[in-house]
């Protein structure tokens, strides 16, 4: 009755869990040792059960390798194949519609690369308008000096003409 009553209380409670989890770590103990013998001579006396394992999921490796090459290779045969000897069957109602088709697509192949260039210039706008400002610039300084000489030389013009009449 005494160990009853004690068991009851909270502070007992704790006490009898933790004497329930030293009880399983024993447990755990006991079984641990028989498991790594176990494993150890399994590992010693069938070897060659695990060296088969392992062969099998190789040779799975190797044929799944082995059926992606073979696909690899069709599918190049595929792509090399020249398919302009092909045709599709079309309806003769359609042959205008194919043709207007065909020569959209040419044009706009062609236009393609230019597009392209166009939308690869993109970025590279501030640049190309910084470039144009220092030019603007620059242009406008050469005109400036041009019209300097050109005042320069109308005045040495003049001077010559004073010079050969005097």
């Amino acid at each position: 009755t005494l160990d009853l009553t004690c068991r009851r209380t909270p502070c007992f409670a704790k006490f009898s869990e933790m004497e329930e989890m030293v009880n399983m770590e024993a447990e755990i103990n006991e079984v641990q040792p028989l498991r790594l013998s176990l494993s150890t001579a399994i590992d010693l006396y069938f070897p060659f059960y695990f060296i088969g394992k392992k062969c099998e999921i190789l040779q799975d490796m190797n044929r799944h390798l082995e059926a992606i090459l073979k696909e690899k290779r069709d599918l190049r045969k595929r792509l090399i194949k020249h398919r302009c000897q092909e045709s599709l069957p079309i309806a003769a109602t359609f042959h205008k519609c194919i043709v207007e088709l065909l020569t959209e697509a040419v044009t706009f192949i062609e236009k393609l690369e230019s597009h392209l260039q166009s939308v690869r210039s993109i970025p590279q706008i501030p640049h190309m308008m910084n470039n144009m400002d220092t030019t603007l610039s620059k242009t406008e300084m050469l005109m400036i000096e041009l019209e300097e000489l050109t005042e320069q030389i109308l005045k040495w013009e003049k001077l010559q003409k004073e010079v050969y009449s005097n």
